[in-house]
């Protein structure tokens, strides 16, 4: 059972659950047995709350998925849920974003991964982490083995020297159980991008490699070319809000058209693409059968470009649901529009209602499938 309580559907309710009804929970499903998942989105739970989230961890042999984004727990609270790791043997997810842990917070979770050999994804996004509890959590890495979905994004830097994603290069070389991470505002330059792309060409395991909005250039997508050009086993590669331009997407296109048969989906948006760059991209497309998603809004989108996708789209070898952009026609000129299909809109909110409803938003309970108590149609309008 799945136990949604996020404080940022306002078609469920107007309250944001605080510190005495973490209490009231902790004591409801610390002996439940039929609540697997609780998301606790946007509410208002500080330290004192995530004293009793930590308990509920440490005691309970049911829950699997917890989320914990932005909330106001900080380094206290981070350090009371990373101690309910240390004895926990169910959970698998632990979704900690926008909560400001910190440097210390960083640490406890760092220390709890040495012990804890169960949790397969951890989302430590926007929380302000620092160079040392990166650098402690990457090392962690070497030896644990269940980790399969990192997310680091945006932690505080102090120096361009990219110790971080160095040291992350180093990891990609030897791991063999990483499928999923996000460096996404690392800060990252082409020298990164290069410590990155030789460590990644004999990774055959990571799968989703997420590095958007960093200060990726040509020559850094020179170098992710090769390891594209190797079919290694990425399928999802996040590019956007890089500055590629037209030769770093040649250079992309390039690889896609001749070697790489493994990728599935690519984001390019907000690359100052303009229309040389993404005819190249569309013509490595119609070679490349295998991938299937690409999203490149936010693009310097000429006429040329335009007319390309508006014919890839037109013959069906991309799908209109797997794209951001779609075409029309204003006196016998092809343009393209934005369509919100971007693969991580959901990530912080999504729609209760609608045509674009995400799978968690709307839990089926038997196999009849049946609607629960979270469809729309269920809901008292007044």
């Amino acid at each position: 059972m799945h136990l949604y309580l996020a404080g940022n559907n306002r078609l469920l309710t107007e309250t944001r659950i605080g510190d005495d009804d973490c209490l009231v929970l902790y004591k409801t499903l610390s002996n439940n047995l039929f609540v697997t998942s609780v998301d606790l989105r946007y509410n208002q739970i500080t330290d004192e709350g995530a004293v009793h989230i930590g308990k509920l961890i440490e005691e309970s042999c049911t829950i699997r998925d917890i989320n914990l984004m932005f909330n106001d727990i900080g380094a206290v609270g981070a350090e009371h849920i990373a101690k309910g790791l240390l004895s926990n043997e169910t959970l698998q997810a632990l979704r900690m974003t926008g909560n400001k842990i910190g440097n210390k917070g960083g640490m406890a979770f760092a220390q709890a991964l040495q012990v804890n050999g169960t949790l397969e994804a951890l989302d430590l996004g926007d929380t302000d982490l620092t160079i040392e509890c990166i650098i402690a959590l990457c090392t962690i890495l070497y030896q644990n083995t269940s980790i399969t979905s990192l997310n680091i994004n945006r932690p505080i830097l102090f120096t361009h020297q990219e110790e971080t994603t160095v040291h992350f290069s180093k990891l990609l070389k030897v791991n063999i159980t990483l499928k999923e991470l996000h460096l996404r505002k690392y800060d990252m330059r082409d020298f990164g991008m290069t410590r990155l792309s030789e460590c990644l060409m004999n990774n055959l395991t990571l799968t989703h490699l997420d590095i958007s909005s960093n200060r990726i250039t040509r020559d850094g997508a020179k170098e992710l070319a090769k390891v594209l050009k190797n079919n290694t086993g990425l399928q999802h590669l996040d590019l956007g809000y890089n500055r590629l331009e037209d030769d770093g997407a040649m250079h992309i296109a390039e690889a896609l058209g001749t070697y790489n048969t493994n990728l599935q989906c690519l984001v390019l948006n907000n690359n100052n693409i303009k229309g040389k760059g993404l005819c190249a991209i569309a013509d490595s497309i119609k070679q490349n059968m295998r991938l299937s998603n690409i999203y490149i809004w936010g693009n310097v989108l000429e006429e040329s470009a335009c007319n390309a996708f508006a014919n890839l789209l037109e013959h069906g070898r991309i799908h209109q649901r797997d794209t951001d952009v779609k075409p029309y026609v204003v006196d016998g000129v092809t343009y393209l529009c934005e369509v919100d299909r971007r693969p991580r809109r959901h990530y912080y909110w999504a729609p209760s209602y609608g045509d674009d409803v995400p799978s968690w938003q709307i839990k089926m309970v038997d196999e009849e499938k049946h609607a629960s108590c979270l469809d729309p149609r269920f809901i008292d309008a007044y």
